[in-house]
């Protein structure tokens, strides 16, 4: 490529409308994200017995850069949750790479169901020194 074409491609003329594009698509997600995040709580309805008993399962806090329960032991068949009660975003990865959550922002959840026994070492990708166990028995 010579310094003409690619001038052509970079030019302001030529950025602008996929800058515009780009804007649209991230606008775009945004609403629908804002959108499905409100109809869960727009078409509530009695819980179901199995959503009482997950109701009542674990739930570990994320604050102040730590995971509140650093060590939780729980039988097979748990599903466990992880809240962001901190400003910044923190993730949820175990190491052996059975489950990652994307990056959450505060008030934020991910949940997962452990459902083979074993030791699960879990960790904030964006904050490596934030560590925790997950004992499945």
């Amino acid at each position: 490529m010579n310094a003409a074409s690619l001038a052509y491609y970079v030019s302001p003329a030529n950025l602008r409308p996929l800058a515009f594009k780009l804007m649209r698509k991230a606008a775009l997600a945004l609403v629908v994200k804002g959108l499905i995040g409100v109809i869960p709580t727009a078409c509530a309805q009695q819980p179901a017995p199995q959503q009482i008993a997950a109701i009542s399962a674990p739930t570990i806090s994320i604050d102040n850069f730590a995971f509140s329960q650093p060590s939780l032991t729980v039988p097979v068949g748990t599903k466990v949750t992880w809240i962001n009660h901190d400003d910044m975003l923190h993730t949820v990865a175990d190491e052996g790479k059975s489950f990652k959550s994307d990056p959450l922002d505060s008030n934020e959840t991910f949940s997962h169901v452990f459902d083979k026994p074993g030791t699960y070492k879990y960790f904030c990708s964006l904050h490596p020194h934030m560590q925790g166990t997950i004992v499945v028995q």
